[in-house]
């Protein structure tokens, strides 16, 4: 992955992800130099979740206001709105009850019920 300086059009460097051993490498490369990290599996799933986490957090920024739909109109990639972010994975709808399966930033899942009807405030709609 490349990335360039939205403001100079200079390229701002390179990411790279590769497993080494029983690890993981990450290398960034900037101007100024080439940095190299390894890391075990799981510190490196750690930073992913941190990632993502500012990721999400960085998309509701950007998002107005927030919106609110009946339970059997979610999609999978719908955001929560509250303190964590809280994504749709599933969403089966069988009669009257909406059966949705959320993810957490940390990866965990659960499901819950809904009423069809049941109001659900999005931080922001999935794509």
């Amino acid at each position: 992955m490349k990335s360039v300086n939205e403001d100079s059009g200079v390229p701002a460097g390179h990411l790279e992800v590769a497993p080494v051993g029983e690890g993981v490498e990450i290398r960034l490369g900037t101007p100024a130099g080439e940095l190299s990290l390894i890391c075990t599996p799981e510190r490196a799933r750690e930073v992913a979740t941190a990632l993502r986490l500012a990721a999400d957090e960085a998309d509701s920024v950007r998002t107005a206001d927030p919106v609110t739909v009946r339970a059997d109109e979610l999609r999978r990639g719908d955001v929560r709105d509250g303190d964590r972010a809280m994504t749709v994975d599933g969403v089966r709808v069988d009669g009257n009850t909406v059966h949705v399966t959320w993810k957490s930033g940390a990866g965990r899942g659960w499901n819950q019920l809904y009423d069809a009807d049941a109001r659900i405030t999005l931080r922001r709609r999935g794509r």
